[in-house]
């Protein structure tokens, strides 16, 4: 019976001490959220539109992108990008690669036991052996043991354990913010290949614009009326327009290339959009919400913070370094010098080798090592602050551009009413022999620059509107 108690005692005493110790608390220093380095209200004044959302309005991060796109077309590709886009698939797979970590950090709170079975054969020549004669040793052991446990008494592994759970979810964090992002991509390089597809074709119905023209200049010169400068004149035109025709040629094939390579696969051709005109009703607008509900749930800030605590519980690690570690070895099992006699009465065994090592000199190396946790953490809180301020400054950037778009958007498309008619009078006074053709080519031309300029500033409204909704967290749900 005695021989029975102290095989339990010492294969069951590192469990029982592990569970015993398992809730006590580390020594790493009580987490406190910083203060966000900010204004608790968004910048105000001329650049900025006030946007008020009504009651009970969903903040921007809880609006899922298939909710906020509202083009078919490019809720299918973002669909597809998801689905496929490499940079996101690395990204879920970092999160399984800390899970792992974590679990293996995990498991250092409990004894590891291992089944073992050995047989020793040993031959002792005559005159070594005590009889005289050459002998033939055997020895045969099988057990359970628990090697290398170390007794967290003061919280070492503990804080090692939280320092690698927070390193988890601020991967998790991590492939938000990438999701977000490719969101945002994705919807990007989709307007911007509408855009550019219609500065294409502008370009192409303005060379057919300028060729009608160089025709009829060239009949007048012809008959006399126009002059050999009308011509030269009429001429540049054309080429102006053949330089752009192949200029956007070759920004739509590149536009395509990016937006197949954040797709991750080719874009379907019935997804892809023709002009932008198309898609100027493609999103939903937003408000901003305050910037304490806005900020600190930022994917890339929670992952800021969550490297913020991994970095404090690292501090309670440094510090359980100067005190003991106490380190538990322990077996149980049978053995016999016989395979047959292995499990009779008598074979039992047991072992139980408790190891206490207490730091007396090292010359400063947990002195610096407990620094450089600190220093750590205070780098840490540094790039929280720097990520809130920076989350700050892209929301006010966005706001301050969605709060003129509008009033660009109105004057642009006067300018782009008048010069047409301007256009239209100089072509008529020309045909008339009132006015001299570099009229009619200024004309041209102004009407050409406000068209390209209206395309440009409707896909910047488009894209502030997406990026709006990215600073502000949307995208990642």
């Amino acid at each position: 019976m005695k021989h029975i108690q102290r095989i339990t005692a010492a294969f069951c005493l590192p469990l029982g001490v592990s569970l015993c110790l398992s809730g006590c608390a580390t020594m790493a220093p009580k987490y406190k959220q910083p203060a966000a380095p900010v204004p608790v209200s968004w910048p105000n004044g001329p650049a900025y539109r006030e946007m008020k959302g009504g009651a009970g309005e969903k903040a921007v991060a809880d609006i899922p992108w298939q909710e906020f796109f509202v083009d078919p077309h490019l809720r299918k590709l973002i669909a597809l990008a998801l689905e496929n886009n490499r940079d996101l698939r690395v990204a879920a797979l970092n999160i399984e690669r800390s899970r792992a970590l974590y679990q293996i950090q995990r498991s250092e709170l409990f004894p590891k036991v291992n089944a073992s079975a050995a047989a020793d054969y040993q031959r002792v020549p005559a005159g070594l052996s005590i009889t005289g004669n050459p002998e033939t040793l055997e020895q045969y052991s099988v057990g359970l043991g628990v090697s290398s446990y170390e007794l967290d008494m003061f919280g070492r592994v503990r804080s090692l354990k939280d320092q690698a759970l927070e390193q988890y979810l601020a991967t998790e964090q991590a492939r938000r913010s990438v999701q977000i992002s490719l969101v945002s991509q994705v919807a990007v390089g989709y307007l911007t290949l509408a855009a550019d597809r219609e500065h294409l074709q502008l370009a192409k119905d303005t060379l057919a614009s300028q060729q009608s023209s160089y025709q009829l200049t060239r009949s007048r010169f012809e008959a006399g009326i126009s002059s050999a400068l009308d011509i030269n004149q009429a001429q540049t035109s054309v080429d102006t327009a053949l330089v752009d025709i192949a200029r956007f040629t070759a920004l739509v094939a590149q536009d395509e290339n990016a937006l197949n390579l954040v797709v991750g696969s080719p874009a379907p051709a019935a997804l892809i959009p023709q002009k932008l005109t198309e898609t100027l009703t493609a999103l939903r607008d937003v408000t901003p919400g305050l910037p304490s509900d806005v900020l600190l749930h930022r994917p890339d800030i929670l992952q800021a913070e969550g490297q913020l605590k991994g970095a404090n519980a690292n501090i309670g690690a440094a510090r359980a370094a100067f005190f003991p570690r106490i380190t538990l070895v322990s077996s149980v099992g049978f053995g016999s010098e016989g395979l047959a006699g292995l499990f009779k009465s008598g074979s039992f065994a047991w072992n139980f080798a408790p190891q206490v090592s207490l730091p007396i000199f090292d010359a400063g190396s947990n002195r610096a090592n407990l620094k450089v946790a600190e220093v750590d953490r205070d780098i840490a809180v540094a790039q929280y602050e720097q990520a809130i301020q920076t989350a700050f400054r892209e929301v006010a950037d966005a706001l301050a551009q969605r709060g003129t778009i509008d009033d660009q958007i109105a004057a642009q498309q006067s300018l782009t009413d008048a010069t047409a008619e301007s256009y239209r009078l100089s072509r008529a006074r020309y045909e008339k022999g009132v006015d001299s053709y570099l009229n009619v080519l200024d004309s041209q031309r102004s009407l050409y620059s406000a068209q390209q300029n209206l395309i440009a500033t409707r896909l910047t409204r488009l894209a502030t509107m997406v990026t709006l909704y990215k600073v502000l967290g949307g995208g990642g749900v």
